[in-house]
């Protein structure tokens, strides 16, 4: 939690005048019961003001100087009845100024949390993230900050409320009668006694409390993001199931601490009424003998204070319930806000004005994933791609098409060997400019809630609407956009939602499109295009991107033929050939295979065919 202070410094004004408004309307609340007892004891009961034993100095100064020396009963209780009134206006001004200038501070210091917490989320490596589960995000950027930005406006208030009534309660208390004071003594250490064991208990069940809330999101986010395959698979029930046991826990959890929390407010207000009828009755007692000192209207102000002082204790058990709360929130926040991104910007490094004519560039390259264990999932990757040329990936599933694409933009980093990119080591790159030279299409199409015109803008946000309906028609995106009634204003629900598998591939690839980048890379994102639509893809690229780097990975062959060169990746992470499309056919036993496995159908098609022709 000591960090996270560092956010209140731009508050830090703010911070201190909350404490001292909250200081005026404690005071303003002392005194009421104060004044309460002057009208009790010399407006309603008659006591003489100016006794020697049972009047008040105080109380007599304040109807002289507004009454001089002729004043009644009635004149006392309008006099302080007024001055009530005013203290309470008084108090209220600074309540509310209180409030004002702590919800002030506590809400910038939620804002400044969350904006750091969410750019250190944004700065983390793709491994990071997944380490961290999105539900667990989620949970951190909402929850837990708003424990801690409560906490921080408890922090301005009830800090000073509840010691300053405990304090000041406990004064004024022993000011009235000794006697009180005693009751008083007698109370406290039982209360505290009682909140020492339940907030022993309860602290460590707080941070558990966080853990299932995380659980609970993370069931949600799968099920809404992926409400077409649990539909799809016919696994509602499967799925009601897994969320019942997730919020079941996260109940069982709570109800364990508002169990443990629940015995507090019955043992105060047990211990508050005990305390009331111990000054009522030690009141009575001394009323009854003649010349005591004691009168009605200081047994009422003295059950005022003892009540102010408990409810001080019952503030100060929130005030703890909230420690705990935030610390354990907190500590969730600085494990996001101290994870340092494992990927880095580098020096700085820019290209020369090299003639070289290799956009990029694999040396010895291996890989593998953190944190596991086995073969690598790349290894002895080397190879040179030229400036403009259209380069093809193919190769069986699982054997390392999108990790070696991947260590261009630095998604990840290679764990042996080295990428360049036009002559440049990739980690010597800024990561911003490193990746704005490249546009990538990924295997699984991410759209935003936003227009059409939004979506392809994200590739180029300061792209004219030419620049955006060139690369809607390049990725052959402008048919199916003008056939929406709002064309490219047309709002796209989350995540493409409202869109078929073809209509958001061809939206990403639009995307990146209009980056116009040096590199483009194309994650087989055409998998959901007919053979027809994805050639006039292909057609346009020669014109469009006539300058433009092309890496493509596709399960296709007909899809990659006519690359300039084809690299075929065997399933051990190897590159076991690279060439054409009619080069790979005469020598790479693997491409045959799966040129075979392609074209099987087709070949038995017409053979068939043939055969009814003899017939």
């Amino acid at each position: 939690m000591k960090k996270l202070f560092g956010y209140m410094k731009p508050y830090a004004i703010l911070a201190f005048i909350s404490p001292l408004m909250m200081i005026g309307e404690v005071v303003a609340d002392l005194i009421l019961p104060y004044l309460m007892s002057f009208i009790v004891n010399y407006g309603i009961t008659g006591i003489d003001i100016n006794d020697s034993e049972k009047g008040s100095h105080i109380a007599a100064s304040i109807m002289k100087l507004f009454h001089g020396s002729d004043y009644g009963s009635m004149d006392i209780i309008i006099t302080f009845g007024i001055l009530m009134l005013v203290v309470t206006l008084v108090g209220g001004f600074f309540g509310v100024s209180c409030a004002y200038t702590a919800a002030r501070a506590a809400q910038g210091f939620g804002n400044d949390l969350r904006r750091d917490a969410f750019s250190r989320v944004m700065s983390l490596s793709i491994e990071q993230t997944d380490k961290f589960t999105t539900g667990s995000l989620v949970t951190r950027m909402t929850n837990d900050i708003t424990m801690v930005m409560d906490f921080m406006e408890m922090l301005m208030r009830m800090f000073v409320r509840s010691p300053m009534f405990l304090i000041g309660g406990t004064i004024m208390l022993i000011a009235l009668n000794l006697q009180f004071g005693v009751i008083l003594l007698c109370s406290i250490p039982v209360l505290v006694i009682v909140l020492a064991i339940v907030l022993t208990k309860a602290m460590p069940l707080y941070e558990i409390v966080q853990k299932k809330l995380d659980k609970v999101n993370s069931v949600v986010q799968e099920n809404v993001n992926g409400a077409r395959v649990v539909k799809a698979c016919v696994k509602e029930n499967y799925e009601y199931e897994r969320f019942k046991n997730a919020n079941g826990e996260l109940k069982n959890t709570n109800y364990s601490v508002l169990k443990l929390m629940s015995v507090i407010t019955p043992v105060l207000t047990v211990i508050q009424n005990l305390a009331v009828i111990a000054i009522i009755y030690i009141g009575g007692l001394n009323i009854s003998i003649e010349k005591n000192g004691m009168d009605t209207g200081t047994i009422m102000a003295a059950v005022t204070y003892i009540s102010q002082v408990i409810m001080s204790v019952m503030m100060t058990t929130n005030m703890f319930q909230s420690i705990s709360r935030a610390t354990a929130s907190g500590k969730r926040i600085r494990e996001i806000i101290d994870t340092q991104p494992v990927i880095l910007d580098g020096k700085g490094k820019e290209p020369g004005n090299s003639d070289s004519e290799i956009a990029v560039e694999m040396e010895n390259v291996g890989f593998k994933y953190p944190e596991t264990v086995g073969r690598p999932v790349l290894k002895g990757i080397n190879l040179k791609i030229k400036k403009g040329e259209t380069f093809a990936i193919i190769g069986a599933t699982g054997c390392g098409k999108t990790s070696l694409v991947s260590l261009i933009p630095r998604f990840y980093d290679v764990t042996e060997g080295a990428v360049y990119v036009d002559g440049v080591n990739v980690k010597d790159y800024k990561l911003s400019k490193l990746r704005k030279k490249i546009g990538f299409v990924m295997q699984k199409s991410e759209l935003f809630s936003d227009t059409i015109e939004g979506n392809i803008k994200w590739g180029k946000e300061d792209a004219s609407w030419e620049e955006i309906k060139d690369a809607a028609r390049a990725a052959q995106a402008s048919p199916f956009i003008e056939e929406f009634s709002d064309g490219y204003n047309t709002f796209i629900a989350e995540k493409g939602a409202s869109l078929s598998g073809g209509q958001k591939q061809r939206m990403s690839i639009a995307r990146a499109l209009v980056r116009k980048p040096d590199i483009l890379i194309l994650d087989d994102s055409t998998s959901a295009l007919d053979l027809a639509t994805e050639a006039k893809l292909r057609a346009s690229f020669k014109t469009v991107l006539d300058k433009t780097t092309v890496i493509m990975i596709a399960q296709r062959i007909a899809s990659v033929m006519e690359a300039d060169r084809i690299a075929v990746i065997e399933g051990d992470g190897t590159i076991e050939s690279i060439g054409t499309h009619e080069e790979l056919m005469q020598n790479s036993e693997t491409y045959r295979d799966i040129y075979a496995s392609q074209n099987k159908n087709n070949m038995s098609d017409e053979k068939a065919g043939d055969k009814n022709g003899r017939e």
